[in-house]
């Protein structure tokens, strides 16, 4: 018999693939928080409903997810075993799927697998998890224990703000396809809202407008759009040359516009008092 809702890792120090893995059921409500046994006894294994990165066996059909054996010569680690294992089962969509991997697990593979460089002056979402680990080595079990769920409480924490996110990005798709068939040279929205990743999904990088005029707080921003979605921080068309890294009183006198607040040295984005200012520069930084 086994464990209802249980899962089975390895004892002993932990990385970000089991943690991520065990955070996922836990998303999915598949595992209870007080049925996750850290061991190294296969018996126990044996008792469990699911087991993760230990036990040599990749099997889907029986919920168990290892990557170390000889036999699996596969990229994924635990977590994308188990990521797959959600949407194969129907519990996750391919479009969700398709954000978690790009966005989180495919580095997590990477990184257990070996294949990830590690970047001076960069942290991995790996390397962060990795510094939940007890400082001194000759921790305890409980203390390595504990350290753990703090782990997988972090990343569940993560997983579901990214879900939500994800989400709501999705119930703002249909402002951004609008946006996109009333104008050519620019996107004009009257609430904040995400707009980059659907802009591109929507064939954005194939549309003319070069600039969104947006609310941002108690004011406006005009920004200019990326020619690609991996180009985030360049411009199809950038700010005046003469705007750069102006504030307030300087950026009124040399745009004429007495609404102006901000404009970044990079010429990719800029905050206004109101809409008509932002119009007003807009129509300045189209004109040149």
């Amino acid at each position: 018999m086994k464990i209802s809702r249980s899962l089975g890792v390895h004892s002993g120090s932990f990385h970000a693939d089991e943690v991520t893995a065990c955070a996922f059921l836990l998303l999915y409500d598949l595992i209870d928080r007080d049925k996750i046994f850290r061991t190294r006894d296969s018996s126990v294994f044996n008792e469990c409903e699911y087991v993760c990165d230990v036990g040599g066996v990749y099997d889907p059909k029986k919920k168990r997810f290892d990557h170390h054996q000889a036999e699996y010569q596969g990229l994924l680690s635990s977590a994308g075993m188990v990521l797959l294992y959600l949407k194969e089962h129907g519990l996750m969509s391919s479009h969700l799927y398709d954000m978690y991997h790009k966005t989180l697990v495919m580095g997590v593979d990477a990184h257990d697998n070996g294949l990830s460089k590690i970047e001076i002056g960069t942290s991995s979402f790996s390397q962060v998890l990795s510094n939940f680990l007890p400082i001194r080595y000759e921790a305890t079990d409980e203390e390595m224990n504990a350290s753990f769920l703090s782990a997988v409480d972090f990343v569940y924490g993560h997983l579901l703000r990214l879900k939500e996110r994800h989400q709501y990005t999705l119930d703002c798709k249909e402002m951004v396809r609008k946006a996109m068939a009333s104008s050519l040279n620019v996107l004009i929205f009257d609430h904040p809202i995400p707009w980059m990743e659907s802009f591109f999904e929507l064939g954005g990088e194939f549309h003319s407008a070069t600039f969104i005029i947006m609310p941002t707080g108690a004011h406006w921003k005009l920004r200019g759009i990326p020619p690609t979605l991996q180009e985030r921080l360049k411009v199809r068309r950038p700010l005046p040359e003469a705007w750069a890294g102006l504030l307030e009183k300087d950026l009124k006198r040399v745009s004429q516009i007495p609404g102006a607040i901000f404009c970044h040295k990079g010429r990719f984005i800029s905050i206004w008092e109101t809409k008509e200012d932002a119009l007003k520069a807009l129509h300045i930084a189209t004109q040149r």
